[in-house]
């Protein structure tokens, strides 16, 4: 059987941590910032993980 491809966008956006869970980023960082306040934009720049709903979702695009 062929290797199973994984998903371009996901290997780009998400990162495996050594216990295995899964890194995310924030959305709404990249424009429009001028009406955010500094503490929401601040709080957007941390890394966060990807819920327990969306694990599988996110398991299956990268193929782990």
């Amino acid at each position: 059987m062929p290797k199973i491809k994984t998903k371009s966008g996901a290997k780009k956006r998400f990162k495996v941590t050594g216990s295995g869970k899964i890194k995310r980023k924030h959305a709404f960082h990249s424009h429009i910032l001028t009406k955010k306040s500094t503490k929401r934009k601040r709080n957007l720049v941390h890394d966060t993980l990807v819920s327990s709903s969306d694990m599988n979702r996110v398991t299956a695009m990268l193929v782990l």
